[in-house]
């Protein structure tokens, strides 16, 4: 992936009629609803020409909606009441031919997912050249020059290599630079960003924030941005909104937001962000830190080294990794997407074995044991997957879910497995309601609170977490991540967190191993990683930690300057 700091041609923006005076984007008292169910009431703001303002709240509280009503891309059910103004237009009451050439030439979409938003048959060549038809262009090489030129824009080292590729053959990092260069290449006047890091490292995350920022700057674009991350949204807008259950809980200025915030869930909001509160769960962590040298390795981690044969090449995931663990201690590996944090809790997890090297899990060697043997190791050691919508049984009921390890290893009467299922969702906040519910009723933090119970039905010592809140909002991130330490303090368990979220993991590690291409590059206690890093690579990855302390003044150091064609 491009440097930030290599520099890259200027944008050509077209121009094809004089502005006009006022905002550039007015909503007015905006009510939607689906069906019978209003999801957004009354909500006002302004964006002004050139200027960015953010859309922050909890899954649910209506930023989605919103932007899809500015870009008149709600289902056939919903139903907009208010007004919307795009550039002097009244859009919602516009026939849809009429807005249609709006829609990519006047206001760009940037999605969350662009693993759903490209089609994955096709070459992002191919795709590019819909979004290039918006340019009035005939000219297919004129064409061809402008993506190419977007593309490089956007910080693809190899614009071309882009263009020939299929989505699967480009990493989530660059497919997000695509989508930002397909929504820039007609040179809109407004760029709606839907939750566009939501998925991505940190390190890419501050990249592709850059890339944003210095696009609005060059291009003079509006940008309206969906996030739920209030550090996010403070340090690379000018204004904020904030959303709760459809309704603005408070609006102004990102300075006078962030740093005074008058609403009780916008306060909340603050708290929730790890990057502000570092010590927010201390007393729960803190005695944690005494069993670093009074406690017994739980895990052992030693000389590990695993590899695998790509296109003939042979790739070296893991390299020479060591780490231990302490009995009731939470130990993190953090690095970017590549990094080899997940070879390594698969190596750890008796999923594959390594090369060279031994790993124990109480005192058990897992290298060269039978199936049969792991599946005894696997009562003690579970893991908490990424994705919890994906990892459950959409067909099961809750209550089938969590006692399924319980059937596996034929553990108690059924009565007892009943009683212990109940006492799994208690411990993790649910009631008894949840037993008759199937995972597509349930919210993202039920989802995973039901993933964690599950994980705990079988009282295990260990439990990896596998980037398990990394989909959720800030809100429910700060429920689940108290749900796990209150277990930690209770039941002396042992975690193994794998993050890219290094603020979080600040907030709820003893140790950290930092990974690069393989290796540990750095490993230490929080206080050490966080306070001294020694590592260049780990330096940039705290760098990338969004703060929120720059207040929207945020701007890329590398702006470039705009050659002005008249139409």
């Amino acid at each position: 992936m491009a440097s930030q700091d290599k520099l890259t041609p200027p944008l050509t923006r077209v121009v094809t009629a004089p502005r006009r005076a006022g905002p550039l984007l007015r909503v007015e008292d905006l009510s939607v609803s689906y069906g019978p169910q209003e999801v957004v009431t009354g909500v006002g703001f302004e964006l002004g020409r050139g200027e960015s303002l953010a859309l922050i709240g909890e899954s649910g509280s209506g930023k989605s909606t919103i932007a899809r009503s500015v870009l008149r891309l709600l289902p056939g059910n919903a139903r907009a009441t208010g007004r919307i103004t795009f550039d002097g237009q009244e859009v919602l009451a516009l026939p849809e031919r009429r807005f249609r050439p709006l829609r990519g030439r006047g206001i760009g979409f940037v999605p969350q997912d662009p693993g759903n938003a490209l089609n994955p048959v096709r070459t992002i060549g191919a795709q590019a050249q819909e979004a290039a038809a918006l340019l009035d262009e005939p000219d297919k090489a004129i064409r061809n020059e402008l993506i190419l030129e977007t593309f490089a824009q956007v910080g693809l080292d190899n614009p071309q290599r882009a263009y020939e590729s299929y989505p699967h053959q480009l990493s989530g990092g660059m497919l997000q630079r695509v989508l930002i260069g397909l929504a820039v290449l007609p040179r809109p006047a407004l760029l709606v960003a839907d939750e566009p890091t939501s998925a991505l490292d940190v390190t890419i995350q501050k990249r592709i924030l850059d890339l944003l920022s210095r696009l609005q700057q060059d291009l003079d674009i509006s940008l309206l941005l969906i996030t739920h991350d209030l550090a996010v949204a403070a340090e690379r807008t000018d204004a904020l909104v904030v959303l709760k259950g459809g309704s603005v809980q408070e609006a102004g200025s990102t300075a006078a937001v962030f740093s005074a915030p008058s609403s009780a869930y916008a306060r909340k909001l603050r708290a929730d962000v790890p990057a502000l509160n570092p010590d927010r769960y201390a007393a729960l962590r803190d005695p944690g830190f005494a069993r670093l040298t009074d406690g017994k390795a739980k895990i052992a981690v030693s000389g590990v080294t695993k590899t695998f044969s790509v296109d003939g090449k042979v790739l070296k995931a893991v390299d020479d990794v060591s780490f231990s663990v302490p009995a009731g201690t939470t130990h993190a590996l953090v690095g970017e997407s590549g990094s080899g944090k997940t070879t390594t809790i698969r190596l750890l997890l008796g999923l594959d074995q390594p090369d060279h090297g031994d790993i124990t899990v109480a005192g058990t060697p897992l290298a060269g044991r039978s199936q049969q043997a792991l599946h005894a190791v696997w009562r003690h050691l579970q893991l908490v997957y990424q994705n919890p919508f994906t990892s459950l049984d959409p067909t099961w009921k809750v209550e089938h879910l969590v006692r399924e390890p319980l059937d596996r290893f034929r553990i108690g009467t059924p009565k007892e497995r009943g009683e212990q299922v109940r006492e799994a969702l208690a411990s993790v906040g649910l009631g008894e309601q949840f037993l008759s519910r199937r995972p597509t009723a349930l919210s993202g933090g039920q989802r995973q609170r039901v993933a964690i119970a599950r994980a705990l039905v079988l009282k295990p010592d260990v439990i990896v977490l596998d980037e398990p809140t990394s989909a959720l909002d800030v809100s429910v991130q700060a429920d689940i991540v108290e749900v796990l330490l209150s277990l930690q303090a209770k039941l002396g368990l042992t975690y193994v967190f794998v993050s890219h979220d290094l603020a979080l993991v600040r907030q709820i590690a003893h140790t950290v191993s930092v990974m690069h291409r393989g290796r540990i590059v750095e490993h230490g206690t929080v206080g050490e990683i966080f306070d001294n890093p020694r590592q260049p690579y780990t330096r940039s990855l705290l760098k990338s930690i969004p703060s929120g302390i720059e207040g929207g003044t945020h701007r890329s150091p590398h702006a470039f300057p705009l050659k002005e064609q008249i139409a």
